[in-house]
């Protein structure tokens, strides 16, 4: 007598199969139709055996360098670059599919500080700007081809009511000039790629105002600028949508395209200034800080799947709450949990809330 497969059996594995279908889906693929979804990544993570490998291939379509292509890390000594770190990014988002945004080509901080100096003494304006474009040539035509968008220049606004440019050495030695100076050596390196101004705190009115009118200066005078990084560096209590929805329309009004660039939302209180003090309390993340940070993710993805149309890219920063650059950042000792994956790669309530549309 030939054996016979119960019923009971028939429906359990039609329920694993669906199970497994389902389970294959990932944040990508959600906004498939939306905008690419990106991560920020180490070298450490491009490693095919790694649970961060599997993570990014599964859930994110687009990858940005933490770190490795930030002057600093890559470019430590006036005649040597440290290539290797970035690329090992650019090898794994070649060999996965992966779109890759590069970052950042002129900040004032992570710079070197031979950038600065020449025989102990500050560079002219002239040496300043030859540095730069050697610099900018070099990193942008290694990687031509292969990264699509470069975020230029980085945080050149400064907060709070202070008027004019961030104080930056960029700035006292060649003056405003040099950020359209980064964007004209980038875009002659590389004419295909998208070229970005990124900043934070793009949402409030004084500094949004001060960034729109830099932009709106750069487009009048022919500058090749493409679109603006906004940043997300956000808590669970900010920012509102309506703070969020007049940044998105007053940046669109210029014609350029929106990149949400380094996106996080904190659990705790939003600071930028690194503390003296040591954190005292308990680091956990507690149902309410779960309850309240879903809740603003859900605010948030609501608000870029509506302008779809002027956002183009939308990335985290950091893959999950194992590791974040808010940890112990504005507070030492303090851990954070600002993403939608937890201490063991697992989504959180915050990534349901953003995949229930």
């Amino acid at each position: 007598m030939k054996n016979k497969i119960h019923p009971l059996s028939i429906v359990l594995i039609f329920s694993f199969k669906m199970m497994a279908q389902t389970d294959v889906k990932g944040l990508k693929d959600y906004y498939k139709n939306y905008f690419p979804i990106g991560v920020a990544v180490a070298p450490r993570m491009m490693s095919d055996t790694s649970a961060e490998a599997a993570l990014i291939k599964k859930h994110f379509s687009s990858m940005t360098a933490e770190n490795a292509m930030k002057m600093g890390p890559i470019h430590p000594e006036e005649n040597r670059y440290n290539w290797e770190p970035a690329d090992r990014i650019v090898d794994f988002a070649q060999k996965n599919g992966l779109l890759l945004r590069g970052h950042t080509l002129c900040w004032h901080n992570q710079t070197p500080n031979w950038f600065f100096k020449k025989d102990s003494q500050t560079v002219s304006k002239e040496e300043l700007l030859r540095r730069m474009k050697t610099h900018i040539t070099d990193v942008v035509t290694r990687y031509k081809g292969k990264v699509y968008a470069w975020d230029v220049v980085n945080e050149a606004i400064p907060d709070g009511d202070t008027e004019g440019y961030r104080k930056t050495p960029f700035y006292e030695i060649i003056g405003e000039s040099y950020i359209e100076k980064a964007f004209e050596y980038a875009h002659a390196a590389d004419p295909d790629a998208k070229l970005f101004y990124n900043d934070y705190n793009t949402e409030n009115a004084k500094k949004r105002e001060r960034i729109y009118q830099l932009l709106k200066k750069l487009k009048e005078k022919g500058v090749p600028i493409h679109g603006v990084g906004l940043q997300g560096h956000w808590s669970i209590y900010e920012p509102s949508a309506a703070e969020l929805e007049e940044s998105i329309t007053k940046f669109a009004s210029l014609g350029l395209e929106l990149h949400f660039t380094e996106v996080d939302v904190s659990v705790y209180p939003k600071r930028h200034e690194r503390s003296t003090e040591p954190f005292k309390g308990k680091a956990e993340f507690t149902p309410e800080m779960d309850e309240k940070q879903a809740a603003h993710y859900k605010m948030l993805f609501e608000i870029f799947r509506k302008h779809k149309d002027k956002i183009t890219s939308v990335t985290f920063w950091n893959l999950s709450d194992k590791y974040s650059w808010l940890d112990n950042f504005p507070i030492r000792g303090r851990k954070d949990f600002p993403l939608l994956f937890d201490t063991n790669h697992q989504p959180k309530k915050a990534f349901e809330e953003v995949i229930k549309f």
